[in-house]
């Protein structure tokens, strides 16, 4: 069915309904009385009466199609009727060999389909008919993506053995170990009294004084160690006005959120409700680190967490690089924080049974791999990532530390808290990882 240049769906529907409501040829098609004789006609009717009788009056002219609207629906049809080619078209193709059209007669060829319609029309039978308008922005086939390259271009940490990236690493490589007795509070009556507890921290330059007053740790962990990365990577605040905020995203996840606010809220609530801090709540949870960033930065891209226990950073820094592969950001901060050592956190994990007890020894104290190992030391801090598409990188001369080549989400639907001894979960699944083997 040809539908070309039809400015209003509405009218090009009703006329079509109208033109097969009729049944009988003679009655659709009969003349108006006042043209019978010919030498009462002007020139344009005999032309008129002419056109219809040609075929056996199985051609229509405007004005009885005219009429013919007025018997159907009893008022004019619109502006856009008469002045559509492609309407004249769409009826051309529908009704009888010699189709007719509005502003004069037509041939068309009709298809198979097209004559099964102009047949039931001609029988009497109702024919539903769609004339769909054409679009001036047709749907067009989306173009195929060219990869997008994604690459580190700066690194943030807080951590009890260094905040700046390169004191961090060089503290790692030199085996130095940043797990010491706890000194937050008294724990002397917890069988595990040791912990990756930062000793020092200051938020000044990175933080609000207000905020960092009312935020839990672990948020205040993730600000400072998010800016540094933005500082890190070279992004100064003239360059960050000059970023397109609404391609840029915040994905920093935390496996436990502001347990301390949370804390502190039901020693409060013993007390009275009224005691209780208005940000208890807001600050207890774990997406409040990244939302308060993104706020903070203005960056209105993809803001959000991910809590997946201790697998939760990695499962942010694939995340963040899926947004920039699938091209709906250029740049991602990523990673996580937490910040547990608390009574709540020791005591919790403690009655799971899986902390170290090696107070004696605390720097030999996590050895996962280690047939002696007795458990692992929880820590605290913050580690995020600046992720970055290549060419933005490039385009902006920043310094480029590695390229994610790519990842594997899975589970191994095993234990709670103990990986499966056999690794099967592992198997396969690098398969899908750009440039690893599987046999790794």
């Amino acid at each position: 069915m040809v539908a070309s240049s039809v400015a209003s769906p509405l009218c090009t529907w009703l006329v079509a309904a109208c033109m097969s409501v009729s049944s009988e040829k003679d009655q659709f098609w009969k003349p108006a009385s006042n043209f019978q004789s010919s030498k009462l006609m002007g020139r344009s009717g005999r032309r008129r009466k002419a056109i219809t009788k040609c075929n056996s009056g199985s051609l229509m002219n405007g004005s009885v199609m005219n009429s013919s609207w007025h018997t159907c629906f009893g008022f004019e049809p619109c502006e856009e009727y008469y002045k559509s080619e492609g309407l004249s078209a769409s009826f051309s193709s529908l009704f009888a060999e010699n189709a007719f059209s509005v502003f004069g007669f037509k041939q068309v060829p009709l298809n198979r389909r097209q004559r099964r319609m102009s047949s039931a029309a001609h029988s009497g039978k109702p024919v539903a008919v769609a004339v769909q308008p054409a679009m001036e922005a047709t749907a067009k086939k989306k173009p195929l993506m060219r990869n997008r390259r994604v690459v580190v271009t700066g690194v943030g940490v807080v951590s009890p053995i260094g905040h700046d990236p390169d004191m961090f690493y060089n503290n790692l490589l030199e085996g130095i170990s940043g797990i010491s007795q706890i000194e937050a509070f008294d724990c002397s009556e917890f069988p595990s009294r040791i912990a990756g507890e930062i000793k020092e921290f200051s938020t000044n330059g990175w933080v609000a004084p207000k905020l960092s007053k009312r935020a839990d740790k672990f948020m205040l962990y993730m600000l400072t160690a998010g800016k540094k990365a933005l500082a890190d990577g070279g992004i100064t605040e003239d360059l960050l006005q000059e970023l397109d905020k609404a391609r840029c995203g915040v994905l920093i996840g935390s496996a436990l959120g502001g347990m301390k606010v949370f804390y502190d809220g039901i020693e409060a609530l013993q007390v009275s409700y009224k005691k209780l801090n208005p940000f208890c709540v807001p600050f207890s949870t774990s997406n409040m680190g990244a939302a308060m960033l993104a706020i903070d930065l203005g960056w209105m891209g993809p803001s959000y967490s991910i809590s997946t226990a201790c697998a939760t950073s990695n499962f942010c820094i694939l995340s963040a690089a899926n947004h920039i592969i699938r091209g709906e950001t250029d740049m991602m901060l990523c990673g996580g924080s937490d910040s547990a050592i608390i009574p709540i956190g020791l005591g919790g994990f403690t009655a799971c049974g899986v902390l170290s007890q090696r107070n004696s020894d605390p720097t030999r104290a996590s050895r996962p791999w280690d047939m002696d190992r007795d458990g692992f030391v929880i820590g605290e801090g913050s580690g995020v990532l600046l992720l970055e598409e290549l060419e933005h990188a490039k385009k902006r001369k920043a310094k480029i530390y590695a390229e994610f080549l790519g990842g594997s989400f899975t589970s191994d639907a095993y234990h709670m808290i103990e990986p499966h001894p056999e690794g099967n979960f592992i198997h396969g699944n690098y398969q899908r990882i750009a440039g690893i083997p599987a046999q790794i």
